[in-house]
């Protein structure tokens, strides 16, 4: 960037222009009170390689690294295998960050289009794109591509869709022309007759969740021939891993298909980054953000890949682009597809059969002790709610003092749920450490 000067001359110009007519400097800052104002950048003094290392290894010690987590809430603790790390950092992967010259970005492309495939196979769906930035912002493009569809602004938003998403949701569509509609639930689970009182012949889409944010699973076959019958898109949000035992959104007849992959192969760090993926119906594939990649043969007859599908407003007309999504997760989607390649068919399944298993022991056990209530009746994948007779947020803190992280206080989200936490079990965790939770949860209550 280059460097301006300026004389004390073009200062008092400029702030002349702006209305201080006496040079004063310090006007510009009278609406921050004194204790927020920065005096000093505090930099310190040139150091050493060592020393600087040192420091930050010092700093990085404070870090609380041996909690047992059981949070959940759409970001999960899963194993992640070690042949993901050695396998992203290969030359072929990390060639040109757009692939727009396909002859100097093959690794990239094929990567991309062997991740879309995947995508496609475990949601059921016929076509998919080369990823979107994270759950949130998938759940925002489907809303868009459906009201594209349909040409309606209406759209029904089940309750048992995770809020952080529907937070940025709502947020990128504060000045947009769209309706939304919220049923409450029905207990945990997602009220059908109340949202098939609320559908009509406006009704842009439909947004579930499977299993929903408090864990729940259902079927939601019956209620998307409603919204068929009435031309509504149905979007449906996942939990990729669940996807190993449930029944696929394909296989209810869903539209497009969302959710957040942090779930295949990628570490929580602290908030991310992580990867939103997208699939659909071939039939929406137009109407579909982002990009799209695919296989071709060159004049050779090799086989090759390139972009096929660029909608977004640098390569078609503004006003007939479908969204501003520049790029997608490209790395990420690496490490999903890396990881659903490792873990293959049957891992997944394996993997998706352990979480259901250990989630229902720590149903079981946790049922036992006195003051804690768990809806048994619900089906749930690997979380559940657990009621706790005080205020959930102080029992999670008096949890941490035992290095346990013990949920997420639902307080948080929903009003009326103060002492109410969403309890999280993935393949990590040993009966052993279930016990553990269970007897300190016990102490404490």
């Amino acid at each position: 960037m280059t460097f301006i000067s300026n004389t004390q001359d073009d200062r008092l110009q400029m702030l002349k222009a702006i209305g201080i007519t006496d040079g004063d400097v310090e006007k510009l800052f009278k609406d921050i009170p004194e204790s927020l104002r920065l005096r000093s950048l505090r930099i310190p003094s040139a150091s050493s390689e060592y020393e600087v290392s040192r420091r930050i290894k010092s700093l990085a010690n404070k870090n609380n690294t041996d909690l047992l987590s059981f949070l959940g809430a759409g970001y999960y603790d899963h194993f992640i295998p070690a042949a993901i790390d050695a396998l992203i950092s290969r030359s072929e992967f990390y060639t040109a960050y757009t692939p727009y010259q396909p002859e100097a970005s093959q690794g990239t492309l094929q990567a991309i289009y062997e991740y879309q495939t995947a995508i496609a196979r475990l949601c059921g769906m016929e076509v998919a794109n080369a990823s979107l930035y994270d759950g949130g912002t998938a759940l925002f493009e489907a809303a868009m591509m459906a009201m594209r569809i349909t040409g309606r602004n209406r759209i029904i938003v089940d309750s048992g869709v995770n809020p952080i998403h529907k937070k940025m949701l709502y947020g990128y569509t504060t000045n947009l022309s769209v309706e939304f509609m919220e049923p409450p639930l029905n207990g945990c689970r997602a009220d059908k007759n109340k949202i098939k009182d609320l559908l009509d012949d406006k009704t842009a889409a439909v947004i579930f969740q499977n299993p929903n944010f408090f864990g729940t699973i259902d079927d939601f076959t019956d209620i998307i021939k409603n919204c068929k019958s009435l031309g509504a898109v149905v979007i449906m949000s996942v939990y990729p891993v669940s996807l190993g035992i449930l029944k696929t959104p394909g296989e209810m007849d869903a539209d497009i298909v969302i959710g957040e992959g942090q779930s295949l192969g990628m570490p929580l760090s602290f908030g991310g980054p992580y990867l939103g993926f997208m699939a659909a119906k071939k039939e929406h594939v137009r109407k579909m953000p982002g990009r799209i990649v695919g296989a071709t043969t060159d004049s050779d007859n090799k086989r090759g890949f390139v972009l096929t599908l660029q909608a977004r407003e640098q390569h078609i007309r503004r006003e007939k682009a479908t969204s501003n999504i520049c790029s997608n997760e490209a790395l990420c989607a690496l490490r999903a597809l890396i990881y659903l390649c490792l873990t293959g068919k049957e891992g997944l399944k394996q993997v998706a059969e352990l979480c259901l298993v250990k989630t229902e022991y720590a149903k079981k056990v946790l049922g036992k002790i006195k003051g804690l209530e768990i809806n048994s009746q619900l089906p749930t994948f690997n979380e559940f709610v657990l009621k706790v007779p005080a205020d959930a947020d102080s029992v999670i803190s008096k949890m941490q003092k035992n290095n346990i992280i013990a949920g997420l206080a639902l307080g948080k989200y929903y009003t009326n749920m103060k002492n109410y936490m969403l309890v999280a079990v993935t393949e990590k965790h040993t009966k052993e450490e279930i016990d553990c939770y269970a007897k300190a949860l016990k102490g404490i209550i």
